[in-house]
């Protein structure tokens, strides 16, 4: 169990009630554990999917012309669904106002919020709705994903520790993309300049022909900007080679903090197995020179290398 699972358990442990049926209704919805409890979750997601489904189909015209009524219905019914379902976590907790300044409080309420302040408000906007899709979140718990957390956490650390690295590499771009903005500006409009004209091209700004460069570089390519001079053709080819060089450097950053930390765990995982038995001593690669190799290793787990056999 990892620091993320005890201290969601220690939470609901505060919170639940002593006992009466405040107890037996936060067992049901705070508790996946019991069959009732996964009933109630596994209904919840049922509604909150068919919620951002209705809410979906009211945003296409040929549809919601047909059926304005009907999804008008069902987005109220969901709602008030949703507003009774969080009074009733409120009222089974022992501290309400904890509950609500929490994660999954500040979820929940969000998701019922905005159709009582766009109701109030005179208008109708029923994307807003679609914030009840965050409270999908809680199929982690449902299915008992919330363990993959540490992968999570690997993964959130590996990038962080990369964090000089990634900086220095969007600077990298930020001042690729400047320069190279700034260069089509003027040799797009160049002959403008000469005759002091305004632009006549779709450069016709340095931050448009910035967002040019964003778009070339990532190799998206819009086409709603383009070069017409040879020279701007030119320098467009240049940027897009740039770009397919510089899209695998934060990945390679990444990638090679991901492998530290997995030889990092091997190392650790090699060396609680010697510690078990007293009388195993770790060996030494002759070749990579890692020093955490199994009594009885016959490759080193690092390079491949065919390990030393002890002579009998």
């Amino acid at each position: 169990m990892n620091v993320h699972d005890h201290f969601t358990r220690q939470e609901r442990r505060l919170q639940c009630p002593a006992s009466g049926w405040r107890r037996e209704l936060y067992i049901i919805i705070f508790e996946s554990d019991t069959p009732t409890g996964k009933l109630f979750d596994i209904g919840l997601l049922i509604a909150i999917l068919v919620s951002v489904a209705v809410v979906s189909m009211e945003t296409v015209s040929s549809v919601a012309d047909r059926y304005s009524w009907y999804f008008q219905a069902l987005e109220w019914s969901f709602t008030i669904l949703f507003t009774a379902e969080y009074l009733v976590r409120l009222s089974c907790v022992r501290k309400p106002q904890r509950y609500m300044f929490s994660f999954w409080g500040l979820i929940d309420l969000c998701s019922i919020l905005p159709t009582y302040i766009f109701y109030l408000a005179g208008s109708h906007f029923a994307s807003v709705a679609m914030v009840r899709s965050i409270r999908l979140l809680r199929v982690f718990r449902v299915l008992k994903l919330l363990r993959l957390m540490s992968e999570a956490d690997v993964l959130y650390r590996s990038i962080w520790d990369s964090r000089g690295k990634i900086v220095v590499f969007l600077f990298t771009v930020v001042i690729a993309v400047t320069l190279s903005g700034t260069l089509m500006y003027q040799v797009e409009n160049f002959d403008d300049h000469l005759n002091n004209r305004a632009p006549s091209s779709s450069f016709d700004s340095i931050p448009q022909s910035m967002y040019w460069a964003i778009v070339t570089m990532t190799t998206v390519g819009y086409g709603d900007v383009v070069p017409k001079t040879t020279a701007g053709k030119i320098i467009s080819a240049i940027l897009i080679l740039l770009g397919y060089s510089l899209i695998i450097v934060p990945t390679g950053f990444v990638t090679a903090r991901l492998s530290e930390t997995a030889h990092a765990r091997d190392r650790l995982g090699n060396r609680a197995l010697a510690d078990e038995n007293d009388d195993d001593e770790l060996k030494t690669c002759q070749r990579c020179g890692r020093d955490d190799q199994p009594s009885d290793a016959r490759y080193c787990n690092q390079c491949g290398e065919p390990m030393p056999r002890e002579e009998e």
